[in-house]
């Protein structure tokens, strides 16, 4: 364990707690976020330090005594084992971290082999990514869809904020894929059809330029929910960045002023995003999952309604709970996947 890099981890939780108590930081509300993000990060470590040097502190005084009392023996092993679990819990959570595992997401959801069952499952995907978030306490907001003729959605971008979202929700890019039988099916028979899911994350600052001359933005008039204003006036907003080709849209606020900013805060992380792809292409773990066809056989995920049964072919992951999982109960296989990134890490290079 790096002692140094202990102390000076424990100043910065310090300092950040000070922060946080000053009102003027609170008048900022992007700053205030950022600190209140770093402080719960640490916060994390601290637990894990003071847990430490408690254990230690007991282990001590547990084998001056041993000698007298077997009890006290069999308590000092135990406490053995809890310090040799801490220090691993401590190893992992100093590891170092990406630069946007404190930055919020941008999740897209898109229909790709299977025709109509694709964008139900698209809709299934939404809805399970939402009830996850609903149990983390992040905030998820739908900023565009395309809805399907027959339910569910052709494409959707979701926006997610909240403490560790990247961290949680980088693993998910790559083809999903699902096998049930359809409800228009009448012989009963399992299809199999895909979805695909791209994750980046959405930066406080985005050192990237975009000039409005590279910008076609066209407006039309919102579909869906969102209140009177629908199909009323062409608030929603339409941005394609020509250089790059790439196409944001935005009709979840009300007026067309606030769509347009939205999109364009969604076309800085995707421009960034592929910035980076492109700059970091020796480097690329964490797109090495994400979707580059929409293709059954390019999965990284398998939902099999018939077996109840989700399965993660990157880390062998199986469980028999698919209902609990579409109903926002992603922990065990998100946790598998964290898990099996920290044991890469941890590996001596």
């Amino acid at each position: 364990m790096d002692t140094a890099a202990v102390h000076a981890l424990l100043a910065e939780h310090a300092e950040l707690e000070a922060q946080l108590g000053d009102p003027q930081l609170h008048s900022d509300s992007g700053a205030a976020r950022k600190v209140g993000r770093r402080y719960g990060e640490l916060s994390r470590v601290v637990r894990v330090v003071r847990e430490l040097e408690f254990v230690h502190a007991d282990l001590e005084v547990a084998r001056e005594l041993a000698a007298d009392d077997s009890g006290l023996a069999a308590e000092a092993e135990t406490m053995t084992v809890r310090v040799g679990e801490l220090e691993g819990e401590l190893a992992e959570l100093l590891l170092p971290r990406e630069p946007a595992d404190d930055a919020d997401v941008v999740l897209e959801i898109k229909s790709g082999e299977g025709g109509a069952e694709s964008a139900l499952f698209v809709g299934d995907l939404l809805r399970m990514y939402l009830r996850y978030a609903e149990r983390h306490g992040w905030r998820a907001e739908v900023l565009h869809a395309t809805e399907a003729d027959l339910g569910g959605c052709k494409d959707v971008t979701v926006s997610v904020r909240g403490e560790a979202v990247w961290e949680r929700l980088k693993f998910e890019g790559g083809v999903h894929r699902v096998q049930r039988v359809p409800a228009t099916e009448s012989a009963g028979r399992i299809h199999t059809s895909a979805a695909g899911v791209l994750v980046y994350p959405e930066q406080d600052e985005i050192e990237i330029e975009i000039d409005e001359k590279d910008l076609r933005v066209d407006v039309y008039r919102s579909s869906g929910p969102g209140g009177q204003s629908v199909n009323t006036t062409d608030s929603a907003v339409r941005i394609t960045h020509l250089p790059t080709g790439v196409v944001v849209s935005c009709q979840n606020e009300k007026s067309q002023i606030q769509n347009r900013v939205r999109a364009v805060a969604v076309l800085r992380a995707r421009l960034q995003a592929l910035a980076e792809e492109q700059a970091m292409q020796d480097a690329s773990d964490m797109r090495r999952s994400q979707v580059r066809t929409v293709d059954r056989s390019e999965r990284v995920r398998t939902y099999n309604f018939p077996e109840n049964r989700i399965s993660d072919h990157r880390v062998n992951y199986k469980a028999h709970n698919l209902d609990a999982v579409l109903d926002g109960d992603l922990d065990a296989v998100l946790d598998a996947l964290v898990a099996a990134d920290r044991e890469l890490r941890l590996r001596p290079s």
